[in-house]
């Protein structure tokens, strides 16, 4: 799988690229033949919480695309949550996939 990762308004520090890498990459346990994923990390309004976004675009031979977007307090939290919601949609395509 080809991993991208974007940040924009901030740039993202080793350990953080390291996080992103580390996760995005255990989606394929639940789908092995994703292409790849393009997450962009956004600091939305430096001064308010809840303002680190990530978002994750999945692409796969089954569908065009999946996507997901999260907003929260931490880069970590927000990657979380958008993986997780991407887990389930991946799951759904494969259920989807059985039926046919």
């Amino acid at each position: 799988m080809n991993i991208q990762l974007n940040t924009v308004r901030f740039t993202a520090d080793q350990k953080l690229i390291d996080f992103v890498n580390k996760k995005v990459s255990k989606l394929d346990t639940y789908f092995e033949g994703i292409i790849s994923c393009e997450v962009i990390l956004k600091v939305d309004k430096p001064e308010t919480v809840n303002n680190k976004i990530a978002e994750i675009k999945l692409s796969m031979p089954a569908t065009d695309y999946l996507f997901a977007e999260k907003q929260t307090d931490t880069f970590e939290e927000s990657i979380d949550m958008a993986i997780e919601a991407i887990r389930k949609q991946i799951i759904k395509v494969k259920e989807k996939l059985k039926d046919k």
